[in-house]
């Protein structure tokens, strides 16, 4: 296998699929610091606030769009004893999006792209030359540059495994699809080519010398990361699965603050290099929703006491698909079913006893006055507890000196009304290990942030 120097940028994030019958769509998982998300520190309050419900917005049509799963479920997860570790920065800062970005190249010789990093999807795709409605922040993936590049064939395996595909010139002819990303719409046409990732020290990782993605060729609409999206879920096409022999479907995360610029996160590929000590509870399977990321909540702590939140509102039920809990890192803040939700932020009403502001931005628990903030745990099974300090547990406006708790409550009804999911706010400087040869899910402090 060659070796390619890599430099596309990776952005974890989240996709939706939509065929006309099919949605799928993708999660994450994160864990953040409490700093402002305005983008600009002397920012108006009222900017602020705008920022925060736009992005409660964006977090609220996400987790409302997982209504359906994908297909099928890849269960070949043979171990491989390979690891590479990728750096990682935020990409509110380098590319004004609120995602994850990391270096890699496609292709033959390699074409720097900006490419987005969502554990909760499975496909990868990226904007391709004389493309309609794609983004023009950069130069997009020219297939006809490319030595290596093949298109993927209607009739062929690849082909089947995704959504809504179309081959209406037959077997043989290429492979395209329709898919649904968030408010945008694509058409694209599936194809492989060699993909290599950047390491921490410069050199490069071949992932494969034919991976398999989709060509984006129109696109309406503007929700969509600008150089496309690399998948890391639990499906037939995702980095996970294409790369198995490799890396043995594991990899982790660590993610800095999304005020930084600095690449000083980490995603480690394979199960060498990974935290011996980490503490890790049970992964879940959905089998309507195969790519997601399950764990089994068994309570939430505010400081040192309980929450009292009944056992059947973080009950997972595997044959309806309803309820449960999801790391995602494509949701910004952590959402919590109605009765979750409400039991959480009273007790921490209760804790921190100051005069409240109003609601910003879609958050209803906020503070013009300094006050002591508790520590917010999570319990897994296992048992395995993650302690949320500050800095996971508020954000704060850039100026107003407004502070809020940085969770809300998710969808009021539809099959998410009862879907609790844990976002990147509150897994950043953490490393989150996801094991799926070995059905476990892992989180241990780190400070990655520089």
């Amino acid at each position: 296998m060659s070796m390619l120097r890599v430099s596309v940028v990776l952005v974890l994030l989240s996709t939706f699929w939509l065929a006309p019958s099919i949605a799928v769509r993708s999660l994450t998982l994160h864990l953040a610091r409490s700093h402002s998300i305005s983008p600009d520190a002397g920012a108006p309050l009222t900017a602020w606030a705008a920022s925060l419900a736009a992005q409660s917005a964006a977090d609220t049509a996400r987790v409302s769009m997982l209504a359906a799963g994908y297909g099928v479920t890849n269960t070949n997860t043979k171990r491989g004893g390979h690891r590479s570790f990728v750096p990682i920065a935020p990409g509110r800062q380098i590319l004004s999006i609120p995602n994850y970005v990391a270096r890699a190249r496609l292709g033959t010789p390699p074409q720097t792209l900006l490419v987005a990093v969502d554990p909760s999807n499975d496909a990868a795709w990226v904007p391709c030359g004389g493309c309609t409605g794609c983004p023009a922040s950069a130069p997009p993936f020219s297939p006809t540059r490319s030595s290596t590049y093949r298109p993927v064939p209607c009739g062929s395996p690849q082909c089947a495994q995704v959504p809504s595909q179309s081959c209406p010139g037959g077997a043989g002819s290429p492979c395209a699809f329709n898919l649904t990303y968030a408010a945008s719409t694509f058409q694209a046409l599936l194809g492989q080519d060699t993909l290599a990732l950047e390491s921490r020290d410069a050199a490069t990782v071949v992932a494969t010398q034919s991976y398999t993605f989709g060509c984006l060729h129109v696109v309406t609409g503007s929700s969509v990361p600008p150089q496309g999206l690399l998948g890391f879920g639990r499906g037939p096409l995702s980095f996970l699965s294409q790369t198995k022999d490799v890396y043995g479907a594991v990899f982790s995360y660590c993610l800095p603050s999304y005020k930084s610029s600095n690449f000083s996160g980490t995603l480690r590929l394979g199960p060498v290099g990974q935290p011996k000590r980490i503490k890790t509870t049970p992964l879940l399977s959905n089998p309507h929703r195969p790519s997601l990321y399950y764990v089994n909540m068994i309570g939430i702590r505010v400081g040192s006491k309980p929450v009292p939140i009944p056992a059947s509102a973080l009950a997972f039920d595997p044959a309806s698909g309803s309820g449960g809990t999801i790391v995602d890192a494509g949701t910004t803040f952590t959402q919590l079913a109605a009765p979750v939700y409400a039991a959480v932020r009273d007790a921490f009403r209760r804790r921190v006893r100051a005069p409240m502001a109003g609601s910003l931005g879609g958050f209803d628990t906020c503070y013009n006055v300094t006050v002591k903030v508790p520590t917010v745990s999570f319990t897994f099974a296992g048992p395995v507890t993650v302690t949320l300090p500050e800095e996971n547990v508020m954000i704060r406006s850039s100026s107003g000196g407004i502070a809020c708790l940085a969770m809300a409550v998710g969808p009021a009804d539809g099959v998410n009304a009862a879907l609790n999911v844990v976002a990147s706010m509150q897994q950043q400087n953490h490393r989150v290990l996801f094991d799926v040869a070995n059905g476990r899910v892992g989180f241990s402090r780190e400070l990655c942030t520089v």
